[in-house]
């Protein structure tokens, strides 16, 4: 890669970053569509975001991903946001426009297009069981249910985490659609048999010892089951999801398809899906 006094620059504000492949997979795309960017991972400790907000537009940088545990905070140091990142109250990319900081959300998004290229699903009209109501989770639930999911149910062992979330939603968006259970098992068996997708939004599974995070003796032949977690590509989860019959999906193609659209947005052109594909995997599964 050459760079010069000319080369757009990109990069991701998080920390940790240390293990992010983001790089990987946008330096590949920039490569193979002949572009004279690069994109770099910057470490930025949770109070200087704001600092580092201001940095984007000291050192033009053309744009940025925000992960954790920024997409939050980063807010009220941005100077206008897209309609579906005002909605889920958290940014994961920006754009530098001569100065003006735009925030949008592509996590939604990437999980949209995950489920329709990689799985020809159309959330419309579905019903859905989320578990976990942190920041991935509230992007899911509330970009499936602007494009026309029919409600979800949302469970998390912090019950006021599901709750807010829960009335953030209905005051967002008309119409009563999201609802809370609490984390026992009996209840949460007498919903899972009615729901289309069953989306996993928390880190449990990601340590081999980790147990199930729900009791999967309910789930049946059909339904869909989505665990945000991309590594191990097969959990605990997936892998007895998928003897029940169910079909199943791991995050990697959320956090592909997040990018595909982050990249679109910065530059305009249409992303290179496979090859960014191939990038990741290999960063990931290394």
């Amino acid at each position: 890669m050459k760079i010069t006094g000319t080369t757009k620059i990109y990069g991701i504000f998080g920390c940790p970053v240390t293990h992010t492949a983001s790089p990987a997979m946008h330096n590949a795309a920039f490569a193979k569509l002949g572009l004279d960017c690069a994109y770099c991972p910057f470490e930025v400790a949770p109070e200087k975001i704001a600092h580092a907000a201001e940095g984007i537009r000291a050192m033009k940088l053309q744009g940025v991903n925000i992960t954790v545990p920024h997409k939050e905070k980063i807010l009220k140091s941005l100077d206008e946001l897209s309609p579906e990142a005002a909605v889920i109250g958290a940014v994961n990319t920006i754009v530098n426009k001569n100065g003006k900081l735009i925030g949008y959300n592509t996590d939604g998004v990437g999980f949209l297009r995950s489920l329709e290229k990689d799985g020809r699903v159309q959330i419309k009209g579905k019903k859905m069981v989320l578990f976990g109501a942190g920041g991935a989770g509230r992007a899911v639930a509330i970009q499936s249910l602007l494009v026309g999911l029919k409600d979800v149910v949302i469970v998390d062992v912090i019950d006021k985490k599901a709750r807010d979330l829960a009335k953030h939603i209905n005051s967002k968006i008309r119409g009563l659609r999201a609802r809370t259970i609490p984390a026992v098992t009996d209840i949460i068996n007498e919903v899972i048999p009615f729901a289309d997708i069953i989306v996993h939004a928390t880190p449990i599974g990601m340590k081999p010892a980790d147990p199930l995070p729900f009791d999967t003796s309910c789930l049946h032949k059909g339904q869909i089951v989505y665990d945000l977690i991309y590594n191990p590509p097969q959990t605990k989860l997936l892998r007895t999801a998928r003897k029940k019959g169910c079909r199943t999906f791991n995050g990697l193609g959320m956090l592909l398809h997040q990018g595909c659209k982050a990249f679109e947005i910065w530059t305009g052109v249409a992303a290179p899906v496979a090859v960014m594909d191939k990038a990741l995997k290999r960063q990931v599964y290394k």
